[in-house]
């Protein structure tokens, strides 16, 4: 005899709304982001300051804030699968994760590299740093 606290169906509508709301706050953090480089940007490119140093922060800022958001959208996959997935859930689950992880891997690499080379006060040898004035 089983006592049940909360129907699996109550349960899957709270979980689907968490879900909205966890992604639509990794969405919000991308978009916010990718406004507060694009403003940045533009305020450099107005007041004449086309370093590629000043680019590349900007670059720094907007990597983290991928990452962040990245991490959010991850967990409203996971969420998504924990009340009673099925293989197919379980499996795109896994594909899904393994993209965004892949993509924070290299989103964090690429962060750790500008970081560094800033630090040092030279130019990042990415190829975004190319051809951007000096």
């Amino acid at each position: 005899m089983s006592v049940e606290i909360l129907p699996e169906s109550t349960l899957r509508e709270v979980i689907g709304l968490l879900v909205r709301l966890i992604e639509s706050a990794g969405a919000l953090i991308i978009f916010i982001g990718a406004v507060w480089a694009f403003a940045q940007f533009v305020a450099a490119g107005v007041r004449g300051r086309g370093k590629v140093a000043g680019f590349n922060r900007i670059r720094l800022s907007l990597g983290r804030f991928l990452v962040l958001g990245l991490e959010f959208q991850l967990a409203g996959d996971v969420l998504r699968t924990a009340v009673a997935p099925s293989f197919a859930e379980i499996g795109q689950l896994a594909a899904v994760a393994a993209i965004r992880t892949a993509l924070n891997y290299f989103l964090g690499r690429e962060i750790a590299q500008e970081r560094a080379e800033l630090e040092r006060g030279g130019t990042a040898s990415s190829p975004g740093a190319k051809g951007l004035p000096t």
